[in-house]
């Protein structure tokens, strides 16, 4: 049982002992007055009563607002369930669209291809053409550089006497 229950539960045993240890002071008639006349009857009673009436009303609303919400909440799982069902239908439609485009890809490259295998060999070959030309161009110029570099250091080397022997 949940904390909140018992607590509720101990406090309606306090007020029925309450009331019952005070029902002849409750029952005692007294003056009420009703704005327009005035009668004699027992003033706890009739507080006693409204009180059970805003309680009976209370829980009135209240278990209406549950059923309300018990209701709206069936019908968000159905329609998320509705949902749910549409969202794995299109999926598997997309994986079988998939599946499709896939065995036609593999067909074809099993084939041997197609003019596209054709067009990217060329264009493959044009690139390896190209590479190796750059890369022809790059040695030839490191070369150059390292030539160039070489001459310097004779030239230093020449410009500098000779270390002294021991």
């Amino acid at each position: 049982m949940k904390p909140r229950a018992i607590a509720l539960g101990v406090l309606l045993v306090l007020f029925v002992v309450f009331t019952l240890a005070n029902w002849s002071g409750i029952t005692a008639p007294a003056q009420v007055s009703l704005l327009v006349t005035r009668i004699e009857a027992p003033l706890g009673l009739i507080l006693l009563v409204l009180l059970v009436a805003v309680i009976a009303i209370f829980l009135f609303l209240m278990l209406f607002q549950q059923a309300g919400v018990i209701r709206e909440t069936r019908r968000l799982e159905k329609e998320l369930a509705a949902q749910r069902a549409l969202a794995d239908e299109a999926e598997a439609s997309r994986f079988t669209e998939l599946r499709k485009y896939l065995d036609r890809r593999l067909d074809r490259l099993a084939e041997g291809g197609g003019p596209d295998d054709e067009s990217l060999a060329a264009r493959i070959d044009r690139l390896e053409t190209a590479l190796r030309q750059h890369m022809d161009h790059t040695g030839n110029t490191l070369a150059a550089y390292i030539g160039e570099v070489d001459d310097r250091v004779e030239r230093l080397l020449g410009a500098l006497p000779p270390p002294p022997r021991n």
